[in-house]
């Protein structure tokens, strides 16, 4: 997802600076920009001179001091809270005091980020649905600390990358995931009780719901460690038994079926 936010942000005409902690991954957040880019490019959405800017537009690095100078930063490591706090009081070093530090977290408390900084009113979630180019919504969370002037400058950015902020509140999950997050493991109980087979479940609430994927397809795509992570957080932050991981999802991650990006989930890739 940190890819496809600096393709957008490229695009929309601001300098980005991709940091990541390999040489590798960073090339291979490039290739798939280029090839994403083209895409468009084949289907004359976009010239080849535009796309060439573009790419010039985006710089890479591993060194977490390179962001020193920016005025906004969007952080989109993994969904895990030690990792995305350490990142957070690394940048809380390196940024200047008026850059504004926003995560792409699906459902960990922008409170929490906040307070591991000196600056908690300038952080801020900004929730990015995948694939990033493609999707408009993006999710504005106010921490207890935020400002209004950072929900200002936050919603006047996402409204020039082209996308439509909505707000919530700081609350396990917000609303994308608190509301998605069940049903996909609600899907995930039926297959487990042996209810319906992955093809009728999915099937059902295509053709019933006109719902684009089904939710089993979905959590594949999603990650369905992202999936464990996120109804982790939902079970911890309500303590309420309804937010209970399946045992289902629990096992499948347990064993690496993690879903597209590992090859295998609810279906084989």
């Amino acid at each position: 997802m940190g890819a496809g936010i600096a393709q957008v942000a490229a695009r929309s005409g601001f300098d980005v600076i991709m940091r990541d902690v390999a040489e590798e991954f960073l090339a291979r957040g490039m290739s798939a920009i280029d090839k994403s880019l083209q895409r468009d490019v084949d289907k004359e959405r976009l010239g080849a001179d535009e796309k060439a800017a573009i790419l010039a537009r985006i710089k890479t690095t591993t060194e977490i001091g390179d962001l020193g100078e920016v005025f906004f930063v969007v952080e989109a490591v993994t969904e895990d809270l030690g990792v995305k706090t350490g990142v957070f009081k690394s940048l809380d070093e390196v940024t200047k005091a008026d850059a504004i530090l926003a995560s792409n977290t699906s459902s960990i408390s922008i409170t929490k980020l906040g307070t591991v900084t000196r600056k908690p009113a300038k952080v801020i979630g900004m929730h990015f649905m995948n694939p990033v180019p493609v999707m408009k919504l993006v999710e504005i969370i106010r921490g207890a600390a935020t400002t209004d002037q950072t929900y200002e400058t936050t919603r006047s950015l996402t409204e020039r990358l082209g996308k439509i902020p909505l707000e919530c509140q700081d609350s396990p999950g917000f609303i994308s995931n608190r509301v998605l997050m069940p049903m996909i493991n609600e899907a995930i109980f039926a297959l487990y009780e042996g209810v319906a087979t992955r093809e009728s479940i999915d099937g059902i609430m295509k053709l019933g719901m006109n719902h684009p994927m089904g939710p089993l397809a979905l959590a594949d795509f999603i990650g369905l460690d992202v999936c464990l992570a996120i109804m982790n957080v939902l079970h911890d932050g309500f303590d309420d038994s309804k937010y209970r991981p399946c045992p289902l999802l629990k096992r499948y991650v347990d064993a690496g079926w993690l879903g597209k990006k590992s090859g295998r989930g609810f279906y084989e890739y």
